[in-house]
């Protein structure tokens, strides 16, 4: 039995005590254990629940609008609008359906905090592609939601600055004055009135209260408790509201309230006690509000009576490092701790080699400030990381005498007298930084001015190279040097300087410096030192490339062919295969505008027929199906993409491509159009032709590619001013052509071939039509000089490609008549079909005769010898009808 159900004092009436009875049998389901009565359990309301948990959606909207975090705001939100679904019959019962105004507030800010957003559209460009797309769904959506408010949001805006609680309360206040006037007008206790506190004073009910005071009330030992309870009994309905907890006086709840802020103070004593315990080392830290933890004052290096000399520095500088790399090391601490001790040294004269010591610590902290190495560093840290760098090789070529390297033992340190040696390799960091620097651009959106602010930085990581150079040119080895060439090589290959060109046509001095002469000199000095395959085969791809840029054809070509990495490069890394594409795909713009065509088709064709062209440069990666790339693939190829700055141009590249596909494939297929074993030269420019014939209606061109169709088709009918037109226009000079160096004339130059092409394609397509054709009728008509077309149909007839002849005092040629008609010709076509058909048609016959003999073994050998014999004449009448078709073509 409880000891709720203890029978009370002698005073009690027996009436009392059997109502109690008969109202508490049903407390057995209520009864609790000793240590049950300890634990308190909070009882909240329906209303309770649902409020806490717009409020706490609420405070994490708010979180997120500080952060500009729009994709968690957004889900947020939503989640949101279910709270506040599900929390409509509460509304609609407590406030008598008028919408919540902490909620109607949340509403109003995010509102005003989204316009302002999307009226920044510099801030809009610079957020993330993943968040811009979450700020105009949540706008939206937001708009969407906000209809079903209007009204209670324009009230609201005419007067925001009314406190939120007060309208929450108001109906509490009503509910509990109803609640006063149904009840006595004041409850007797200890000859002392009680008044019923106000609903803000209550805001939680505990059953460990409610025992306390139960027991005080109820059950207490003396008569004013006992009437008290007889009182009671008439008013609770319920055996629930026994256990509910009974008004209290204000000056109780004050009570309680300060009892409740001391306990707090007292726990927060003991929890800054215990983390003054655990860091110590590391000085003083105060609470400030919002629960922050914030030091107070800097950590002291130092003693104030201690003495500042060289082996304190360092001994403390070795402490400091011991730290890098453990579990609960902070970073950024550890940083600023550094720069405490950097300027200490500095203040104290300790030297220069101590000084480039401590910045060289700096340094390796901020690279490992970042824990993911796949991720790059934050910009704030990236600046700091370059002027610390900077300064530390300032301080390097001041001393001359100084020295740092990794062959040098720290225990062979010198920090006090000159020459200086340290510990390290700056090599190294100039690498992790050119890396970094890369991580930057590649995290950035290109399009935007960020990209263009970051890329400034480039000049800064280009000076830091150079002195760099310069350090290792006097205390480097060699193969140091040959790093350091290759890392200056990687920044200047793939820039184009247009003082090469210039100086090739004599406008500046040949003494001038231009970067194809720097180029030289250091892809030389690698070649002749490098120990490794990989640095030599950078080189030579870097100088080729930059051979290309500028427009040295017969330079990057000897080399190309020189090197054989044709055949070789296929058991390279990554990286630079991807560098050999790269120099590949220019040396066919190299070959383009030097008018070899037929060498451009050749370097891109092995490109552009994959279909795979920008993975190939490492431009971007192509959609895959399902399975067929994982994470960490994608991953580790997105970390081989190139910056934006280093790209070329895919369509310039395909628009290279298909022109120069054009030109060698309409004359080919002009002499050959009745071969029947005619093969396909460009895959790609066949199909795209092919594709256009099979279109039953072909409107005007648009793209680049049905431009180059439309041009394809003009000059297999010889047409060269319409093929022309369709190539050089307004559309394609703005796509393609403008974006050569010298735009002019590679357009006449692209001119010129075409009417040589069309030219050839005119003489194969309508030779047979012709007994003569005069040399300057054609020279009009295709608007060349006499010379070009003469020597033209020349090639032609010396390469047996038109069976003609000149006659020079006429200027005429004069064709033979040898080439087949048209008639002919398909009859020719039908014979080596209807010739390949009978001989399918023996080859199967003599398989099953073959068959037949060997299935039983019943033949005998005269049958066998009658059978060889017969397939002995057969091959005989084969040869002699090959025989025959080949006299009756060649006549």
């Amino acid at each position: 039995m409880s000891k709720f159900f203890t029978t009370g004092t002698d005073s009690e009436s027996d009436s009392s005590s059997e109502e109690e009875q008969i109202q508490r049998a049903p407390a057995a389901n209520f009864t609790f254990s000793d240590e049950e009565e300890e634990t308190k359990r909070v009882v909240r309301s329906t209303k309770e629940k649902r409020y806490e948990d717009l409020k706490n959606s609420i405070k994490l909207i708010r979180n997120y609008k500080k952060n500009k975090d729009m994709s968690s705001m957004l889900s947020c939100f939503e989640e949101l609008q279910k709270f506040y679904t599900r929390a409509l019959p509460v509304v609609a019962k407590e406030e008598g359906g008028l919408t919540p105004r902490f909620f109607l507030r949340c509403l109003v800010e995010m509102e005003d905090f989204i316009n302002e957003l999307w009226e920044d559209r510099e801030g809009r460009k610079n957020m993330s592609k993943h968040n811009s797309k979450a700020l105009g769904s949540l706008r939206q959506k937001l708009r969407k939601y906000n209809k079903d408010f209007e009204e209670e949001i324009a009230k609201f805006r005419e007067n925001p600055e009314q406190d939120d609680e007060e309208e929450e309360d108001k109906p509490k206040e009503d509910s509990e004055s109803e609640d006063e006037e149904d009840r006595p007008s004041a409850v007797k206790k200890s000859g002392s009135e009680v008044s019923v506190p106000d609903a803000q004073k209550i805001k939680k009910v505990t059953i460990a209260d409610d025992d306390q005071s139960d027991s005080d009330s109820d059950w207490g030992s003396d008569s004013s408790s006992d009437s008290e309870s007889s009182d009671d009994d008439g008013q609770y309905q319920n055996f629930r509201e026994r256990f509910i907890k009974k008004a209290t006086d204000k000056d109780d709840d004050e009570d309680k309230a300060k009892k409740k802020e001391q306990r707090k103070e007292r726990k927060d004593k003991e929890r800054k006690k215990k983390r003054d315990e655990d860091d110590d080392d590391e000085g003083e830290w105060e609470t400030v509000k919002g629960g922050l933890v914030v030091p107070s004052e800097k950590p002291k290096m130092f003693a104030k009576d201690a003495e500042i000399n060289v082996p304190a520095v360092l001994k403390k500088l070795t402490e400091v490092i011991a730290a890098r790399g453990k579990k609960r090391t902070d970073r950024r601490e550890q940083i600023e701790l550094l720069h405490e001790l950097l300027s200490i040294a500095e203040a104290h004269n300790l030297g220069p080699a101590v000084i480039v010591k401590i910045k060289f610590s700096i340094v390796s902290s901020i690279f490992d400030y970042n824990p993911k190495v796949s991720d790059a560093m934050k910009p704030e840290y990236w600046s700091k990381l370059l002027g610390r760098i900077a300064e530390m090789l300032d301080m390097l070529r001041a001393n001359p005498d100084m020295q740092i390297a990794e062959h040098i033992n720290e225990d062979a340190e010198e920090f006090q007298n000159p020459p200086f040696k340290l510990h390290g390799c700056v090599l190294t960091l100039v690498e992790r930084l050119d890396e970094e620097f890369t991580k930057l651009l590649k995290e950035c959106d290109p399009h935007s001015n960020e990209y263009v602010e970051r890329l400034k930085d480039e000049k800064q990581v280009a000076n830091i190279i150079d002195k760099v150079q310069e350090y290792l040119e006097r205390h480097g080895s060699v193969s140091e040097r040959c790093r350091i060439y290759l890392r200056k090589i990687e920044h200047l290959y793939y820039k184009f300087d247009p003082n090469v060109l210039k100086q090739k046509e004599g406008e500046i001095p040949a003494d001038v410096v231009t970067s194809v002469q720097v180029m030289e000199k250091l892809c030389k000095y690698v070649y002749a030192h490098d120990g490794t395959d990989r640095l030599r085969t950078r080189a030579i791809l870097s100088h080729i490339y930059h051979h290309a840029l500028h427009d040295n054809w017969f330079q990057a070509r000897d080399l190309i062919l020189m090197s054989h990495l044709q055949e070789t490069i296929q058991h390279s890394d990554p990286a630079t295969q991807i560098l050999y594409n790269r120099t590949i795909a220019h040396l066919g713009l190299c070959a383009f505008r030097h008018a070899n065509i037929k060498d451009a088709h050749n370097c891109l064709v092995d490109l552009m027929m994959t279909g795979k062209v920008k993975e190939l440069l490492a431009q971007g990666l192509l959609p895959q199906r399902q399975h067929e790339r994982s994470k960490e693939q994608e991953k580790i190829e997105k970390q081989r993409q190139m910056p934006f700055h280093m790209h070329i141009n895919l369509e310039l590249l395909e628009c290279v491509y298909l022109v120069s596909a054009m030109l060698i494939e309409i004359p080919y297929m002009a002499a050959h159009e009745f071969d029947a074993r005619r093969r396909m030269i460009s895959k790609t420019f066949y199909q795209q032709l092919r594709s256009s014939e099979r279109q039953s209606l072909v409107g005007p061109p648009e793209s680049m590619r049905e431009h180059v169709v439309a041009a394809a088709k003009a000059m297999r009918n010889g047409n060269w001013s319409a093929c022309n037109n369709f190539i050089i226009n307004e559309k394609m000079n703005a796509k393609v052509w403008d974006l050569f160096y010298q735009a002019d004339k590679a357009r006449a130059m692209l001119t010129r071939l075409i009417k040589e092409e069309a030219l050839r394609t005119y003489l194969f397509t309508y030779s047979h039509v012709y007994d003569s054709i005069s040399m300057p009728t054609l020279a009009d008509m295709f608007q060349l000089q006499r010379p070009v077309v003469h020597s033209t149909i020349s090639k032609m007839i010396i390469n047996e490609e038109l069976m003609a002849s000149l006659d020079d005092p006429s200027e005429t040629v004069v064709m033979h008549r040898s080439e087949p008609s048209r008639l002919q010709s398909l009859a020719l076509q039908l014979t080596d079909k209807v010739n390949n058909f009978v001989d399918s048609n023996e080859r199967i016959f003599e398989m099953k005769q073959g068959n037949f003999f060997s299935r039983g073994n019943q033949g005998n050998f005269r049958d066998r010898q009658n059978y060889n014999r017969q397939g002995a004449d057969w091959n005989r009448q084969r040869r002699d009808r090959d025989r025959n078709r080949e006299e009756n073509r060649n006549y």
